[in-house]
């Protein structure tokens, strides 16, 4: 990526401008349409700072009984570390900044309204449960 370009990629959820990548950073702006919600996810090495710049999200962070989800407004940010699981989904249409290390493939799905959520490990027929 030239220090001149800013790439678009479109998401069933909003977009993705990436506007910096590094061997040592990434910068990304994403836009999330109200309504939308990202992957119920987590990282295994990639590391991100996260900004809401406009509007309102619901944040959730880790799973099952532990799980705490917020409402977050302009100007809060979060840093998500790897192995954190966590899903943003919009309230209203949602600006945010994101630095992170430059893992961008580092994503493991939990679950996804889109439909591209790994599919759970096959049981072992063998075991007793």
């Amino acid at each position: 990526m030239s220090s001149k370009e800013v790439v678009r990629i479109d998401k069933p959820w909003g977009y993705e401008l990436h506007w910096a990548k590094t061997e040592r950073y990434v910068g990304k702006i994403l836009h999330i349409d109200a309504g939308q919600a990202l992957s119920l996810q987590y990282h295994n090495r990639k590391d991100e700072t996260i900004l809401l710049w406009e509007g309102r999200l619901r944040f959730e962070l880790g799973r099952g009984p532990e799980a705490r989800i917020w409402e977050m407004t302009a100007g809060e940010r979060i840093h998500v570390t790897p192995g954190t699981v966590h899903r943003m989904t919009a309230i209203d249409d949602c600006t945010l900044i994101e630095v992170s290390t430059p893992e961008l493939d580092d994503v493991i799905r939990l679950d996804d309204r889109y439909g591209r959520a790994e599919p759970a490990p096959a049981e072992d027929p063998s075991r007793e449960g």
